[in-house]
Protein backbone atom coordinates (compact mmCIF):
# COMPACT_ATOMS: atom_id res chain seq x y z
CA UNK A 1 0.00 0.00 0.00
CA UNK A 2 1.09 3.56 -0.70
CA UNK A 3 0.17 5.59 2.39
CA UNK A 4 0.40 9.31 3.16
CA UNK A 5 0.26 10.29 6.83
CA UNK A 6 0.32 13.82 8.21
CA UNK A 7 1.91 14.83 11.49
CA UNK A 8 4.40 11.97 11.43
CA UNK A 9 7.28 13.51 13.37
CA UNK A 10 6.14 12.66 16.90
CA UNK A 11 3.49 11.08 19.07
CA UNK A 12 0.74 9.04 17.43
CA UNK A 13 1.83 10.00 13.93
CA UNK A 14 5.41 8.87 14.42
CA UNK A 15 4.25 5.57 15.92
CA UNK A 16 1.84 4.94 13.04
CA UNK A 17 4.47 5.91 10.47
CA UNK A 18 6.97 3.47 11.96
CA UNK A 19 4.47 0.63 12.32
CA UNK A 20 3.17 0.90 8.76
CA UNK A 21 6.71 0.91 7.41
CA UNK A 22 7.62 -2.09 9.56
CA UNK A 23 4.65 -3.91 8.04
CA UNK A 24 6.18 -3.42 4.59
CA UNK A 25 4.02 -0.58 3.28
CA UNK A 26 5.31 2.38 1.32
CA UNK A 27 4.75 5.35 3.62
CA UNK A 28 5.33 9.04 3.08
CA UNK A 29 5.15 11.16 6.21
CA UNK A 30 4.67 14.86 6.73
CA UNK A 31 5.67 17.28 9.46
CA UNK A 32 5.67 21.04 9.82
CA UNK A 33 9.45 21.38 9.66
CA UNK A 34 10.16 18.27 7.59
CA UNK A 35 13.30 16.15 7.80
CA UNK A 36 15.42 13.86 5.69
CA UNK A 37 12.48 11.44 5.57
CA UNK A 38 9.41 13.66 6.06
CA UNK A 39 7.86 16.21 3.69
CA UNK A 40 7.77 19.71 5.18
CA UNK A 41 4.60 21.76 5.23
CA UNK A 42 2.78 24.11 7.60
CA UNK A 43 -0.88 23.13 7.49
CA UNK A 44 -1.80 26.61 8.75
CA UNK A 45 -0.99 27.70 5.19
CA UNK A 46 -4.00 27.02 2.92
CA UNK A 47 -1.68 26.10 0.05
CA UNK A 48 0.08 23.34 1.96
CA UNK A 49 -2.46 20.49 1.59
CA UNK A 50 -2.35 20.59 -2.21
CA UNK A 51 1.44 20.98 -2.27
CA UNK A 52 1.78 18.05 0.12
CA UNK A 53 -0.60 15.88 -1.87
CA UNK A 54 1.08 16.66 -5.19
CA UNK A 55 4.54 15.99 -3.75
CA UNK A 56 3.48 12.66 -2.27
CA UNK A 57 1.65 11.66 -5.44
CA UNK A 58 4.77 12.37 -7.47
CA UNK A 59 6.97 10.36 -5.10
CA UNK A 60 4.49 7.47 -5.28
CA UNK A 61 4.54 7.68 -9.08
CA UNK A 62 0.88 8.63 -9.33
CA UNK A 63 -0.79 6.26 -6.88
CA UNK A 64 -1.87 6.82 -3.28
CA UNK A 65 -3.98 4.12 -1.62
CA UNK A 66 -4.48 5.48 1.89
CA UNK A 67 -4.57 8.93 3.45
CA UNK A 68 -4.14 9.26 7.22
CA UNK A 69 -5.10 12.69 8.55
CA UNK A 70 -3.29 12.71 11.87
CA UNK A 71 -1.81 16.22 12.15
CA UNK A 72 -3.43 18.50 14.69
CA UNK A 73 -2.80 21.08 17.39
CA UNK A 74 -4.06 21.43 20.95
CA UNK A 75 -3.56 25.06 21.89
CA UNK A 76 -5.68 26.58 24.62
CA UNK A 77 -7.33 30.00 24.59
CA UNK A 78 -9.13 31.40 27.67
CA UNK A 79 -12.83 32.07 27.21
CA UNK A 80 -12.25 35.62 28.41
CA UNK A 81 -9.43 36.36 25.96
CA UNK A 82 -9.64 39.53 23.85
CA UNK A 83 -11.78 39.10 20.74
CA UNK A 84 -8.86 39.25 18.32
CA UNK A 85 -6.92 36.54 20.19
CA UNK A 86 -10.05 34.38 20.50
CA UNK A 87 -10.77 34.61 16.77
CA UNK A 88 -7.15 33.96 15.85
CA UNK A 89 -7.02 30.85 18.03
CA UNK A 90 -10.22 29.50 16.51
CA UNK A 91 -9.05 30.21 12.97
CA UNK A 92 -5.67 28.53 13.51
CA UNK A 93 -7.12 25.42 15.17
CA UNK A 94 -9.89 24.95 12.61
CA UNK A 95 -7.50 25.50 9.71
CA UNK A 96 -5.01 22.88 10.89
CA UNK A 97 -7.31 20.34 12.55
CA UNK A 98 -10.23 20.48 10.11
CA UNK A 99 -9.71 22.44 6.92
CA UNK A 100 -6.37 20.82 6.06
CA UNK A 101 -7.87 17.36 6.62
CA UNK A 102 -10.85 18.31 4.48
CA UNK A 103 -8.62 19.60 1.68
CA UNK A 104 -6.49 16.46 1.69
CA UNK A 105 -9.56 14.23 1.85
CA UNK A 106 -11.10 16.01 -1.13
CA UNK A 107 -7.92 15.46 -3.11
CA UNK A 108 -7.83 11.80 -2.05
CA UNK A 109 -11.46 11.21 -3.02
CA UNK A 110 -10.87 12.83 -6.41
CA UNK A 111 -7.78 10.68 -6.94
CA UNK A 112 -9.62 7.51 -5.94
CA UNK A 113 -12.53 8.32 -8.27
CA UNK A 114 -10.23 9.14 -11.18
CA UNK A 115 -8.64 5.72 -10.98
CA UNK A 116 -12.00 3.95 -10.87
CA UNK A 117 -12.69 3.80 -7.14
CA UNK A 118 -11.14 2.16 -4.13
CA UNK A 119 -9.09 3.80 -1.40
CA UNK A 120 -9.11 4.58 2.30
CA UNK A 121 -9.07 7.66 4.49
CA UNK A 122 -8.37 7.46 8.23
CA UNK A 123 -9.04 10.54 10.35
CA UNK A 124 -7.59 10.93 13.84
CA UNK A 125 -10.28 12.67 15.88
CA UNK A 126 -10.53 12.77 19.69
CA UNK A 127 -12.65 11.81 22.66
CA UNK A 128 -13.32 15.55 22.82
CA UNK A 129 -15.52 15.23 19.73
CA UNK A 130 -18.09 13.42 21.87
CA UNK A 131 -17.64 14.55 25.46
CA UNK A 132 -16.15 18.01 24.96
CA UNK A 133 -12.95 19.39 26.42
CA UNK A 134 -11.71 22.01 28.88
CA UNK A 135 -13.02 25.60 29.03
CA UNK A 136 -9.86 26.65 27.17
CA UNK A 137 -10.45 24.22 24.31
CA UNK A 138 -13.87 24.92 22.82
CA UNK A 139 -12.22 25.25 19.42
CA UNK A 140 -10.34 21.95 19.72
CA UNK A 141 -13.48 19.99 20.60
CA UNK A 142 -15.39 21.72 17.81
CA UNK A 143 -12.70 20.86 15.25
CA UNK A 144 -12.70 17.19 16.22
CA UNK A 145 -16.50 16.99 16.29
CA UNK A 146 -16.58 18.40 12.78
CA UNK A 147 -13.88 15.93 11.70
CA UNK A 148 -16.11 13.06 12.87
CA UNK A 149 -19.05 14.49 10.91
CA UNK A 150 -16.85 14.82 7.83
CA UNK A 151 -15.66 11.21 8.21
CA UNK A 152 -19.22 9.93 8.24
CA UNK A 153 -20.20 12.12 5.31
CA UNK A 154 -17.36 10.80 3.16
CA UNK A 155 -18.20 7.23 4.16
CA UNK A 156 -21.86 7.63 3.19
CA UNK A 157 -21.12 9.53 0.02
CA UNK A 158 -18.55 7.27 -1.59
CA UNK A 159 -19.03 3.74 -0.25
CA UNK A 160 -20.51 2.63 -3.57
CA UNK A 161 -17.16 3.45 -5.17
CA UNK A 162 -15.32 1.44 -2.48
CA UNK A 163 -13.88 4.61 -1.02
CA UNK A 164 -13.83 3.90 2.70
CA UNK A 165 -13.47 6.41 5.51
CA UNK A 166 -12.82 5.64 9.17
CA UNK A 167 -11.94 7.51 12.33
CA UNK A 168 -10.20 6.87 15.62
CA UNK A 169 -11.02 8.95 18.70
CA UNK A 170 -8.25 8.66 21.29
CA UNK A 171 -8.55 9.92 24.81
CA UNK A 172 -5.46 11.15 26.62
CA UNK A 173 -2.43 9.45 25.04
CA UNK A 174 1.07 9.36 26.51
CA UNK A 175 3.84 10.60 24.24
CA UNK A 176 6.93 12.74 24.43
CA UNK A 177 4.57 15.72 24.46
CA UNK A 178 2.60 14.57 27.52
CA UNK A 179 4.98 12.65 29.78
CA UNK A 180 5.96 15.74 31.79
CA UNK A 181 2.33 16.73 32.29
CA UNK A 182 1.36 13.23 33.40
CA UNK A 183 4.22 13.24 35.89
CA UNK A 184 2.89 16.43 37.43
CA UNK A 185 -0.26 17.28 39.29
CA UNK A 186 -2.48 17.00 36.23
CA UNK A 187 -1.62 13.36 35.62
CA UNK A 188 -3.31 11.92 38.71
CA UNK A 189 -6.64 13.57 37.87
CA UNK A 190 -6.45 12.35 34.28
CA UNK A 191 -5.77 8.74 35.28
CA UNK A 192 -8.47 8.83 37.98
CA UNK A 193 -11.00 9.59 35.24
CA UNK A 194 -10.01 6.49 33.22
CA UNK A 195 -11.55 3.16 34.34
CA UNK A 196 -8.70 1.27 32.66
CA UNK A 197 -6.35 2.95 35.12
CA UNK A 198 -3.92 4.36 32.59
CA UNK A 199 -3.79 6.51 29.48
CA UNK A 200 -3.42 5.00 26.03
CA UNK A 201 -0.02 4.51 24.45
CA UNK A 202 0.93 5.82 21.04
CA UNK A 203 1.58 2.23 19.95
CA UNK A 204 -2.01 1.30 20.76
CA UNK A 205 -3.42 4.14 18.66
CA UNK A 206 -0.93 3.35 15.89
CA UNK A 207 -2.21 -0.22 15.74
CA UNK A 208 -5.78 1.03 15.33
CA UNK A 209 -4.64 3.32 12.52
CA UNK A 210 -2.83 0.42 10.87
CA UNK A 211 -5.91 -1.82 11.09
CA UNK A 212 -8.22 0.83 9.68
CA UNK A 213 -5.75 1.61 6.91
CA UNK A 214 -5.21 -1.99 5.85
CA UNK A 215 -7.49 -4.62 7.36
CA UNK A 216 -10.79 -3.14 8.49
CA UNK A 217 -13.67 -4.67 6.51
CA UNK A 218 -15.50 -2.46 4.05
CA UNK A 219 -18.73 -2.76 6.02
CA UNK A 220 -17.09 -0.84 8.86
CA UNK A 221 -16.78 2.33 6.77
CA UNK A 222 -18.01 5.34 8.69
CA UNK A 223 -17.01 3.82 12.03
CA UNK A 224 -15.21 5.80 14.71
CA UNK A 225 -13.17 3.65 17.08
CA UNK A 226 -12.97 4.95 20.65
CA UNK A 227 -9.65 4.42 22.41
CA UNK A 228 -9.98 6.11 25.79
CA UNK A 229 -9.88 3.38 28.42
CA UNK A 230 -13.67 3.66 28.87
CA UNK A 231 -13.39 7.27 30.10
CA UNK A 232 -16.14 8.03 27.63
CA UNK A 233 -18.51 5.32 26.45
CA UNK A 234 -21.04 6.04 23.70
Amino acid sequence: MNILITGASRGIGAAAYALLREQGHNVIGHSTQGSDTLIAGDLANPRTPRNLWDTALDEFEGCIDVLVNNAGIYEGIPDNAPDAEWHAAWARTLTINLQAAADLSRLAVGHFLDRGGGGRIVNVASRAAFRGDSPSHWHYAASKGALVAMTRTIARGYAAEQILCFGVAPGFTVSEMTEEYLAGRGGAAIVADIPLGRVATTDEIAEIIRWLSIDAPASATGSIIDANGASYVR
